[in-house]
């Protein structure tokens, strides 16, 4: 489980943190459209705990079993239930409530312990598979056949 960044932050911190964070997960194989949904989820919830847990936290990136993982962590007085859920969209008019919304629908999984005491966010996103002359390696290939040389029928490896 390989440490990728492990840091206290404030929100002096927030841009370098975030293009910190964007390096990383590009070089462990995000790309396109999931590093930037990575990216931005990462950012609200390290954003959410600047603006709502006294200003500071602390932040760790890892990858564990082909996924990238991010933990923020606060000592605020915890996320209000009415906001936990994050399922339905805030409205148009609203200011604030985004955060938890846009974190749910961005990372493949997103899981809030939130307490008085204070609440950590932990974000996964898959990583892609290898790929290369080391990954067509390990893979097996399949012939499907049918009785009478037709394909389609049973398998065999």
């Amino acid at each position: 489980m390989p440490t990728l960044i492990a840091q206290d932050f404030t929100l002096q911190d927030l841009t370098k943190l975030r293009h910190a964070v964007s390096e990383q997960a590009r070089s462990c194989g995000l790309h396109g459209p999931r590093l930037d949904d990575f990216v931005l989820a990462v950012h609200e919830s390290v954003v959410n705990a600047i603006e709502h847990a006294g200003g500071r936290g602390r932040f760790k990136l890892w990858t564990v079993d082909g996924v990238i993982r991010s933990e923020t962590s606060d000592r605020g007085a915890g996320i209000p239930e009415a906001y936990l859920n994050g399922a339905k969209r805030p409205s148009d008019e609203s200011h604030t409530g985004r955060g938890i919304y846009l974190i749910r629908r961005l990372c493949d999984t997103a899981d809030f312990r939130t307490g008085p005491g204070g609440t950590t966010v932990l974000l996964t996103m898959r990583l892609p598979r290898e790929s290369g002359p080391t990954a067509s390696r390990s893979m097996r290939r399949i012939r499907v056949t049918a009785p009478g040389g037709r394909p389609f029928g049973r398998f065999t490896a």
